[in-house]
């Protein structure tokens, strides 16, 4: 063979396999690292439209947007959702890719009769089918993309938010924790003096057994606080992606504000709420696969162009078109497949509406009621204040006894646990409802 025929080939050769990217390994770690965020990845949080721009330092106290800053950074859930959303966009750049045409050669060897020469055939095909769906098949993965990044984006807000309100949470049983733990405190200390009483015999069986229940029950409720702020704190270092050994010194929390009517909170969740947007996304993207099914109806065609030099030395070239017949076919059930999918996708999309504005509703009625009992408990607590006061002093000058101080005392921290409680009810339902509406309250317009 020619010197200049051997270079052409090697040349062919070596250009098809630097074509193909070789395969690397990447086993999966036995033991993956989990450490805390780097105090690189704190230093720049992420920009987006529910988060201000902090320093964040986990050695100082963080508010509740250095709190949701560090979900949004750090959290597992939102590392793999990232990474998934990374084949979305592989998913993507595929699509927009044109099929490579196709190459065959072939030689027959004459093995009897006259003709002295091999027959070769060769052969160059081309997919014209995906050249006249390559359309759509990219619209629809350009809106595969947005629904992934809308999908990645709710999920961000939705894991803030998570954080916010566990934040709020570890800050109001942390205020009651200390409140349930003086008041066991205080029933231990009832308790001690009722029992040397009664060995003096200064008090009855029946007022010894009361004292010994209300310590008992003033720990069971300390114990469960103090259970319930473990939990929560366990449960913050979670969402954050902090080891469970960490201890964060939280700021106090801002105060929540009144929410606008519920008619004006829903509007601005159908044009806020990120799901909704996905979902929409994802409905573009079904009305492309509509188009394409309705495509795939028509004859699919595949252009081939043949070569020949029969054994006779016969030099042939000729294009050949194979298609499909829609006789019976005509791809009627992808076509009813993906209508009743787009069809499905809209029913979806209107329940997801529908759920909304219910649950902003709700939500609207259920921070009025707590707003109002909190009102009511602020009202009543300067009186139980004022008489708890009254009767320590009474206490001091000997003219009530220490157990009727206590219980005035134990009545003022009864009301102060009601108030830490009916604070954080409504924190809680406040930032539930932002998280209905897509936006934090800040960017709410009446």
């Amino acid at each position: 063979m020619p010197r200049h025929r051997l270079s052409k080939i090697s040349l062919l050769l070596s250009s098809l396999l630097a074509s193909c990217a070789p395969y690397v390994a990447s086993p999966l770690d036995a033991h993956p690292p989990l450490a805390a965020p780097s105090k690189a990845s704190l230093a720049s949080p992420p920009v987006r439209s529910f988060l201000n721009r902090a320093t964040i330092n986990l050695g100082q106290p963080l508010d509740a947007n250095a709190i949701a800053s560090i979900a949004v950074i750090a959290n597992p859930d939102l590392k793999a959702k990232r990474a998934r959303e990374q084949v979305t966009q592989a998913q993507a750049f595929s699509a927009g890719l044109l099929p490579d045409p196709t190459f065959s050669l072939g030689a027959d060897a004459v093995l009897s009769g006259p003709d002295p020469l091999p027959n070769l055939t060769a052969a160059l095909g081309l997919d014209l089918n995906a050249l006249r769906t390559h359309a759509v098949t990219l619209a629809q993965s350009k809106a595969e993309v947005r629904q992934a990044r809308l999908d990645l984006a709710w999920a961000e807000w939705q894991t803030a938010g998570q954080a916010r309100l566990l934040y709020v949470r570890v800050l109001g049983l942390q205020t009651q924790v200390s409140l349930d733990l003086a008041s066991r405190d205080a029933q231990t200390d009832i308790l001690k003096r009722t029992e040397q009483a009664a060995a003096r015999g200064d008090v009855d069986a029946n007022a010894l057994q009361t004292a010994r229940q209300a310590a008992l029950s003033a720990s069971d409720t300390y114990s469960a606080t103090e259970r319930a702020f473990v939990k929560a704190r366990l449960d913050l270092n979670q969402i954050l992606g902090l080891p469970p050994e960490t201890t964060l010194t939280l700021a106090p929390a801002s105060t929540m504000a009144p929410p606008l009517p519920a008619d004006r909170l829903f509007a601005i969740a159908l044009d806020q709420r990120m799901d909704l947007a996905a979902l929409r996304a994802g409905y573009d993207a079904q009305e492309a696969a509509v188009k394409r099914a309705v495509l795939n109806r028509f004859p699919s065609l595949n252009l081939t162009v043949n070569a020949n030099r029969d054994s006779s030395g016969n030099m042939l070239v000729g294009p050949a078109v194979d298609f499909t017949l829609p006789i019976w076919n005509r791809n009627r059930g992808g076509l009813a497949v993906e209508n009743a999918t787009r069809n499905a996708l809209k029913v979806e999309y209107d329940a997801r509406v529908a759920q909304t504005r219910a649950d902003i509703s709700a939500s609207v009625k259920d921070i009025a009621l707590a707003r109002q009992e909190r009102d009511r408990l602020r009202a009543s607590l300067p009186q139980a204040q004022a008489f708890a006061t009254a009767t320590e002093r009474a206490a001091r000058r000997g003219d009530l006894s220490p157990a009727t101080a206590e219980a005035a005392a134990q009545t003022l921290r009864d009301a102060q646990t009601q108030l830490a409680k009916a604070d954080q009810d409504i924190a809680e339902l406040t930032i539930s409802l932002e998280l209905l509406t897509g936006t934090p309250q800040g960017h709410w317009t009446p």
